[in-house]
């Protein structure tokens, strides 16, 4: 039987009428599925094939998001063909001809390219308005928008009072009957958190306190001038990731890479996965598992304990929030870490100055790595006039 069920949010999403259909929400409201589902069903209907786009900021972020729902909606129902996917396009063809396609933004000839029936651009918040305008006028019959209401954005200014085919509704975590208790729990334990809530629980355009990083750039790759200068790397296996992270200096600021990220890797596949880099660095990792950095060591990999100690979080944070960084955009899961890392708070709603669990995996990991940069001026200087295998030397490693 499928786990996908009527809810207030697909009910309400699919009752929009408005060219333009601007879904804002909370977590866990089910915009992006029920969006789909609606997607899906108008597909499966159609009468005369049509196309349908669904787009994000970066394939990655397309990948992990909006495409995995639509395959696991289309599994779960049963309506999956695998000869209907075509994994090269990401483009699904139903039986009565119609396709739902997959392309991120940063794909210029697709932004700009072929007209399509029906648009979803899924968190709008992260793409710009000439990109949402070169999309729009593409499009020929509706396009729906949904995001996150962290801060305000160019739907807020330039379309929603702007023009008069505009529907605009907000979903919470109520409107999904089907969501688990165990992640409603979850999100109404975090009620004293006055603008967390606002934005996250009640779905209404706020600004989220505590956020601990902010005002970061973003770049399509790695100019081919940047110095890499260390891999941060944050062990995990069950439970959470092992995230690798490169770290670059470029025009006097810090360009960050995700490498890995991804959970049950072995030491054996991490230590494969860095030797596999074009490009070799000293690698900073989780002081916590000397074992680990031992395996890695014996494989020939310069690895260096990251520095732990009394206040190394806190600090740590301080001389990251210090630097100019920029993020590569395919890096989605540093990218989604980075919008969601937050201050912890006490039970009475006041800030603490550590982060809250969760979501620091990619975080970690740059911290270490920019850590030892900073920290390590003589050692740097040595690094940049002498092979590696100098610095690891000059560490006493």
């Amino acid at each position: 039987m499928s786990s996908f069920v009527g809810t207030t949010a697909t009910k309400k999403i699919a009752a929009m009428t408005a060219r333009i259909r601007a879904v804002q929400g909370g977590t866990s409201a089910s915009k992006t599925i029920s969006v789909l589902m609606y997607l899906i069903h108008r597909a499966q209907s159609d009468e005369t094939p049509t196309i349908s786009s669904v787009v994000s900021e970066s394939y990655p972020h397309l990948k992990r998001g909006a495409m995995r729902d639509f395959l696991n909606i289309m599994d779960d129902t049963g309506y999956f063909k695998p000869d209907n996917w075509n994994k090269t396009d990401s483009t699904y063809t139903f039986e009565t001809g119609s396709k739902i396609e997959f392309f991120s933004v940063d794909q210029a000839g697709k932004v700009r390219g072929p007209r399509r029936d029906r648009l979803f651009v899924n968190e709008a918040n992260n793409i710009s308005l000439e990109t949402f305008e070169q999309l729009e006028v593409r499009t020929k019959e509706f396009i729906f928008l949904d995001w996150n209401p962290t801060s305000e954005f160019w739907f807020y200014t330039e379309v929603k009072d702007s023009r008069p085919d505009v529907e605009h509704i907000v979903l919470t975590y109520k409107d999904n009957e089907a969501l688990d208790q165990n992640i409603v729990k979850s999100i109404e334990a975090r009620q004293n958190r006055p603008g967390w809530w606002l934005v996250y629980g009640l779905g209404q355009l706020g600004e989220v306190e505590g956020k601990i990083y902010r005002d970061w750039g973003f770049v399509d790759e790695v100019p081919h001038f940047a110095r890499l200068e260390r891999y941060g790397l944050d062990f995990g296996y069950t439970n959470d990731p092992t995230a690798i992270v490169a770290v670059y200096y470029h025009d006097g600021g810090y360009i960050l890479d995700e490498i890995v990220y991804k959970s049950g890797m072995l030491n054996s596949q991490i230590g494969d996965m860095l030797l596999a880099q074009e490009k070799q660095a000293i690698v900073v990792a989780d002081s916590a598992e000397p074992k680990s950095i031992a395996e890695l060591k014996k494989r020939g990999i310069m690895v260096v304990p990251a520095d732990k100690g009394r206040d190394s979080v806190r600090n740590g944070i301080g001389v990251v929030q210090d630097q100019r960084i920029s993020v590569t955009r395919n890096s989605a899961n540093l990218i989604r870490e980075y919008r969601n890392y937050l201050f912890d708070v006490d039970k009475d709603g006041k800030i603490m100055p550590w982060p809250e669990g969760g979501n620091d995996d990619c975080m970690d990991a740059l911290r270490y790595a920019i850590t030892n940069i900073i920290r390590l001026p003589k050692a740097q200087k040595v690094a940049q006039s002498r092979p590696l295998e100098g610095y690891y030397r000059e560490l006493g490693i």
